[in-house]
């Protein structure tokens, strides 16, 4: 252990320091946006609070709200909560500026939705994951603007 991390009274790392909407630490006393639990939701709790944080402009922390669920969901569903995960992590990385990560994580968050979604025997809890991944695609790699927007 590093006396230089926060950890929590059972000596797990944590970090208290505030954070802005893309996950990025700010200096203790800053104001930063409100964490999100780490306590796992329900499966349909955990993708409406993800799309809604993602709407917010906080794919850092819905990839918080979907790693929770990863790591608590039965083992025959880890490829969707860790595919959704990736994908909030590449948008993530995509809005911080960082193109080439975004890319290389969306292709293994993605890979991992398909796999999921093409068993066809696994609960999708309503996600429409076509949908998901297209929209995922548009902002990692958005195209050039519209005539006239430009």
């Amino acid at each position: 252990m590093t006396a230089d991390r926060d950890r929590d009274v059972s000596g797990r790392p944590r970090q208290d320091r505030p954070r802005d909407e893309l996950g990025r630490p700010l200096p203790y006393g800053a104001k930063g946006v409100e964490p999100v639990s780490e306590e796992p939701l329900p499966p349909d709790q955990t993708l409406a609070v993800a799309a809604e944080l993602v709407d917010q402009g906080r794919p850092f922390a819905a990839h918080e709200v979907l790693e929770a669920r990863w790591k608590e969901c039965p083992v025959e569903e880890r490829a969707l909560w860790q595919g959704l995960a990736q994908i909030c992590v590449a948008l993530t990385h995509a809005a911080r500026g960082n193109a080439v990560g975004a890319e290389r994580i969306l292709d293994r968050g993605v890979g991992r939705l398909e796999e999921y979604a093409a068993s066809g025997i696994r609960p999708m809890y309503g996600l429409d994951e076509t949908g998901v991944i297209a929209c995922a695609r548009d902002r990692v790699r958005p195209g050039p603007p519209a005539p006239g927007t430009g």
